[in-house]
């Protein structure tokens, strides 16, 4: 699985790739400003991009606003973007254009390898690996809840969002996998989502209740 990374400290750039090659990942790149990593995702059309959001010269969105001019030219692009700190608007960002294969976790996360490649590797294979605490967050700042969900089904969305399979909801909330099954079917109608093409029902979701 080809990898370019993006990430402007040294010691953790280096760290980062020599965790990704150790776990079988092919590093194509390893930059440290925006403009390097623009370059790269487009001459290398990698099969995922790890990258910073702050990234020089502004040090402000570079990372994440370079990341995202990438996937617009290349529609699916997987991307899992990491963060010092919540930031509501990134992750609305990245789920914006409803077609899954995106991920937001905090640095820390980076520190448990197991976790970090797990998440990579989700993102890569068109799935979403979203932190806990950026839901946690997210959801905690939202408006109001949305009305016509159940508690369980508020649930069965937030763990959604941090990308668990059916089978590893049915697990955390100690339910069937086929009750599971239901209450995303039901969370879809609820939330108007019919299937297309196109689209991942799953991320709609996710980003209709995190707008909410």
């Amino acid at each position: 699985m080809r990898v370019v990374l993006a990430e402007d400290l040294f010691l953790l750039r280096d760290g980062l790739s020599a965790l990704l090659t150790a776990h079988g990942f092919d590093l194509v790149a390893a930059v440290e400003t925006g403009p390097e990593l623009q370059a790269a995702l487009f001459d290398h059309r990698p099969d995922v991009a790890v990258v910073d959001v702050r990234l020089p010269p502004t040090k402000t969105d570079e990372g994440l606003q370079a990341a995202l001019v990438a996937r617009r030219a290349i529609p699916g692009l997987p991307v899992l973007v990491l963060s010092q700190h919540v930031e509501q608007l990134y992750a609305r960002e990245l789920l914006a254009d409803g077609a899954g294969a995106v991920g937001y976790l905090l640095k820390e996360r980076v520190f448990n390898a197991e976790q970090f490649v797990d998440a990579v590797r989700r993102v890569a294979a068109g799935g979403t690996a979203m932190d806990p605490e950026v839901i946690s967050a997210l959801v905690a700042r939202r408006a109001a809840p949305l009305q016509d969900l159940t508690d369980r089904e508020r649930g069965v969305l937030a763990l959604m969002a941090e990308g668990c399979s059916n089978a590893a909801i049915a697990q955390r909330l100690v339910v069937s996998e086929g009750a599971v099954g239901k209450y995303i079917a039901s969370i879809f109608g609820k939330l108007g989502l019919a299937q297309e093409p196109e689209t991942n029902r799953r991320v709609l979701a996710v980003l209709e209740y995190l707008e909410r």
